[in-house]
């Protein structure tokens, strides 16, 4: 059964190089690794932390992972197929600032009520402390996941209703890029940012 299933179908690697930035060639390779990784084509939510984890030897990266998964699962059914993976990594990888915010404001979102709560954001910030470990030196200013949480809503919250709305969220990371750096640790170049471990 790995032959056949090793490549994908003509018309699923055309509809992915149409919804996503990645070559046909690309898909392809993504597509033998994936396989590689999950033969039974669908990753599970404890597969996904165990391979998240390694990427964070010094913290614990579960809970995190646990919320890029959800996001991930595109359709809720507790797993991750080749087209929530390849669609997502474009996103994270390869899509345009403001895809990858939308992307993050749905990974903050967590009751999907198109508002991120400061609960919901302590939430995420705390999964990022943890995950990170000592292994960053923080500002004061952001030495805990409440005080980063109340820097990130100073900046965002333009109309200080407690919530973030997408356009607020998106507005605000555009107009000062030290907010992305305080929602996400992978953004920009390694020495200006305090999360790259």
């Amino acid at each position: 059964m790995g032959k056949p299933n090793s490549k994908l179908k003509p018309e699923v690697l055309e509809d992915l190089a149409q919804n996503t930035e990645f070559s046909e060639h690309e898909l392809q390779e993504w597509y033998r690794g994936f396989l590689k990784d999950c033969p039974t084509g669908k990753l599970s939510v404890e597969e996904f932390k165990k391979i998240y984890g390694n990427f964070f030897p010094y913290g614990d990266a579960s809970k995190f992972a646990e919320h890029v998964f959800r996001t991930f699962d595109a359709n809720g059914d507790n797993s991750i197929d080749f087209r929530e993976f390849i669609c997502a990594l474009s996103v994270t990888s390869r899509g345009k600032l403001e895809e990858k915010l939308k992307w993050a404001f749905s990974m903050y979102d967590l009751d999907g009520n198109g508002y991120i709560s400061r609960s919901e954001m302590l939430e995420i910030v705390c999964a990022i402390y943890k995950m990170v470990g000592t292994v960053m030196k923080m500002p004061e200013d952001e030495s805990t996941p409440e005080k980063r949480v109340d820097k990130i809503f100073k900046q965002m919250d333009r109309n200080l209703d407690g919530k973030l709305s997408l356009a607020e969220f998106v507005e605000g990371a555009k107009s000062d890029p030290s907010i992305v750096r305080l929602l996400q640790c992978d953004q920009g170049p390694p020495s200006s940012s305090s999360c790259d471990q």
